[in-house]
């Protein structure tokens, strides 16, 4: 049997070839699915490999693939690209009782390269949440209630902003996308339902009434 190798990094080479399929491809990309390996490997940070102009056509069809799922957010990853760049946008309507009991407010359109997030302080919350990368299923992840983040905006200006509530569970979400890191690395996978058994018990405000009866 011939020794196991792993496989080679993804290189500016791999960037090139994907991001140009993206922009040329004529049509929206797929949301590529759990299994792919782009989505398990430390994507590329951004270090001037793209012109102005194909960063911005990036992001743009990146917030049309968003927009269109519909999701809060999408990494360059799930569209095939290893790089270091999502961006996130939540302005659906919600109950008021879920948006309390998930500080839930609005978050205006961002795009973020090379970001890393640091809690701020040791208070978490538990919440379920879904990937578009894993279509048709939910689980509860454990998430710092609080992060600072720090990123590049699309013109290159190193910024740090801090987010609390379900827009830091989405922050955090996105950037361990860019780390080869899916939700369901961090979830209670006692917890994982599908969209329609979710929808039929688990769709509360809090994660109490499933903690009690899923036992995670």
């Amino acid at each position: 049997m011939p020794e196991w190798k792993a496989p080679a990094p993804f290189d500016d080479a791999d960037l090139r070839r994907s991001v140009t399929a993206v922009l040329d491809g004529g049509e929206l990309p797929p949301i590529v699915q759990a299994g792919h390996p782009v989505l398990r490997a430390r994507a590329l940070p951004f270090t001037g490999q793209l012109s102005a102009t194909e960063l911005a056509g990036l992001i743009a069809v990146m917030t049309e693939v968003m927009r269109a799922a519909p999701g809060v957010g999408l990494a360059a990853p799930q569209i095939g690209v290893p790089l270091q760049l999502a961006v996130m946008e939540d302005l659906y309507e919600v109950s008021a009782e879920n948006a309390a009991a998930r500080e839930r407010h609005p978050l205006d359109f961002l795009a973020i390269l090379n970001p890393r997030y640091t809690p701020v302080g040791t208070a978490t919350a538990s919440h379920y949440e879904g990937c578009l990368s894993m279509s048709g299923w939910q689980a509860v992840v454990d998430r710092a209630i609080a992060v600072e983040l720090r990123y590049d905006d699309d013109h290159g200006t190193a910024r740090t902003r801090r987010f609390s509530g379900w827009q830091a569970r989405i922050v955090q979400h996105e950037t361990d996308h860019l780390a080869g890191t899916l939700y369901i690395d961090k979830a209670h996978t006692r917890s994982l339902a599908s969209n329609a058994e979710y929808s039929a018990n688990w769709a509360h405000p809090d994660v109490a009434y499933a903690r009690a009866k899923l036992n995670f």
